[in-house]
Formats: C-alpha cells, sequence, structure tokens
C-alpha cells in the first residue's frame, strides 16, 4: 500500500532536523513513551482503565496501589526504561556497546536485593545465568520474545545504526531467542532509515523478508482502523508478533503528533509501554527533538542522566 498519499495533509517542518536533532529525539522519545505509560502499563481491562483514572488518561499518570510499578512515581521509568537508561549511561561512558560493562550494570541495579523495578521473564532469567556463567554474554532468556530489547535500542542505533552484529550482541544478552533477535534487527533498521531522513512511511520499507515485515504489511493493511480496535485485533500483550504491529500502526496513524501516537497507545492498555518505547524512538527520529513535548522531557525524573549522556555520544 502507498501510504505517501495518506500524509500529504500531515504539515512539513520548516527545516529538516539535523543528524544530531533526529538522534536526541530518538533517545528522548524513547524515555518519553516509556515513561508516560507507567501508571496505566499492563491494564488490560479498558474499564478498569477509564474507572481508574476518570479524567481520560493522558500520559503520565501515577500508578495505584496494586498496580504493578506502585511505589513509583510520574516521571519515573517502567523496568524496561530502566534497563534503556543503563545502556545509555554505559555507550555515552564507552562510545560505542561494551557488553562486559553494561551486564556489571545491569547486574548490579536489578540484582541488588533493594532494587524496586519489575523484573519480567528476560531480566530474571538473564540475571541467573549470569550468575551461572558471568563471562557468558549471551545469556537471555531462550523463551522471551517480548520488548525488553526494543525499548532500549535507540542509543545503540545512535552510535552503531543497524549494524547486524551490533543488534544480535545486544538481543542476545537478554534475549537468547531468534524471534527477538529478527524484531530487534527490524526495529533497528527502521530507526536506521528514519536517521537518514526518510519519512515513516518510507522506513518501513527498510525491513523486507522477514516475520517482522509481513507484520509490518499486517498493519499498513489496517490503515484507517481506530488504534484501540487494531491494538486489540493483534493483541495487547507482550510478545513482538503482537506488540510491533501494534505500535506500527499507532505509529503510521498519528504519524505527525507524538504526542497524540503515544496517548493513543496508552489508552489502548495491556503492554502499552512496550508499544510506546519502539513509537517514541521512531517518531523522535523522525522530527527530531523538537517533536518530543518539552513538558514531557521535563517530566523525566532522569532528565539530566538522559541530556548528559547524550552529549557524551560520539555522534
Amino acid at each position: 500500500m502507498d501510504l505517501s498519499r495518506k500524509f500529504a495533509n500531515v504539515p512539513a517542518a520548516m527545516t529538516m532536523p539535523s543528524l544530531h536533532e533526529r538522534i536526541s529525539g530518538m533517545i528522548w522519545g524513547q524515555f518519553a513513551g516509556d515513561a508516560a505509560t507507567l501508571g496505566t502499563h499492563w491494564i488490560y481491562d479498558l474499564d478498569e482503565m477509564a474507572e481508574s483514572y476518570p479524567g481520560k488518561v493522558r500520559g503520565f499518570e501515577e500508578p495505584r496501589e496494586g498496580h504493578y510499578h506502585f511505589g513509583k512515581h510520574s516521571g519515573d521509568q517502567t523496568h524496561y526504561g530502566d534497563a534503556a537508561l543503563l545502556l545509555l549511561e554505559s555507550i555515552a561512558e564507552h562510545g560505542s556497546l561494551d557488553l562486559a560493562d553494561f551486564a556489571k550494570r545491569f547486574t548490579a541495579f536489578f540484582g541488588n536485593p533493594a532494587c524496586t523495578s519489575y523484573k519480567d521473564h528476560a531480566t530474571k532469567d538473564t540475571l541467573q545465568n549470569l550468575t551461572r556463567d558471568p563471562d557468558n554474554l549471551r545469556s537471555g532468556s531462550a523463551a522471551d520474545d517480548q520488548p525488553a530489547t526494543v525499548t532500549r535500542l535507540a542509543p545503540v542505533v545512535a552510535v552503531h545504526r543497524a549494524d547486524p552484529a551490533i543488534i544480535e550482541a545486544i538481543t542476545r544478552f537478554s534475549q537468547n531467542n531468534d524471534r527477538a533477535a529478527g524484531y530487534a534487527l527490524a526495529h533497528a533498521q527502521i530507526l536506521a532509515a528514519l536517521l537518514e531522513g526518510k519519512d515513516f512511511a518510507s522506513a518501513l520499507d527498510a525491513v523486507a523478508g522477514s516475520e517482522p515485515a509481513a507484520q509490518i504489511a499486517a498493519a499498513r493493511a489496517a490503515y484507517g482502523k481506530p488504534v484501540t480496535e487494531v491494538t486489540s485485533a493483534f493483541g495487547q500483550s507482550c510478545p513482538l508478533p503482537k506488540s510491533f504491529p501494534s505500535a506500527v500502526h499507532t505509529a503510521l496513524s498519528h504519524a505527525g503528533d507524538f504526542r497524540s501516537a503515544i496517548v493513543a497507545a496508552t489508552r489502548a492498555g495491556g503492554d502499552n509501554a512496550g508499544r510506546t518505547g519502539m513509537i517514541g524512538a521512531w517518531l523522535g527520529a523522525l522530527h527530531g527533538i523538537a517533536g518530543v513535548p518539552e513538558e514531557w522531557r521535563q517530566k523525566l525524573s532522569a532528565r539530566e542522566s538522559i541530556r548528559r549522556s547524550i552529549e557524551k555520544l560520539p555522534v
């Protein structure tokens, strides 16, 4: 499907973002997208979401008691964002992906008994495998095909673009799973194309001949349908065959506006943080730093660390 004509009514920016602005937008967008869903993450029942937040979900809701992220506060990251911050800081410090350094940071943070960040299957399995074999940096969960890696890839792409060996290495660290590796490469290819200045619909063409490509085609075919309806059809849950096409559809539907894309994905429920981590990176790379709302960036608890780390990146 040729979507270029469908976006003819999307206002063009006065000036095209520079590469540095796109990289900054990609990284800030990943973190802002993740944090926006903190209070609503993994609420699958949309009636329950409406009851919990009767003023309508707008992003950055405070987690309620009994919620997976209860104890965190608006502006904090989900566990996806916590791991992403560790990776950003590591890459900023070393100038490139240093898996051994990231492994130390990952273990120190998530392995600390005082850590309150949620530990998903990928995290638990990786910690257990590293305990048994600290030098094995392909310690990821063999069964996990969820968004653990795709939600932290922005700084990797900033430095290494879609280098298949690098993307494979960072994926296998926490997800030693072929499907997860395939979707991580697809995500990186889209981001790399956006950094080159392609529009979102064209950037999707960078992914070809794979399961993610087939899911992109399915997302394109659903263009024009409501985000909540399409997300429900693909599935609100974590596995990438569900979350990835839902994220693509949402980004296509709201390609002109970062905020509306993130809010639409958030309101669709389920693993909205997994989807908004991808969407935020895509649309941040598309529009540059100016496209990521300043007020959202200022809400992030980790904003100073993110800012300093971006300044250190060798790009």
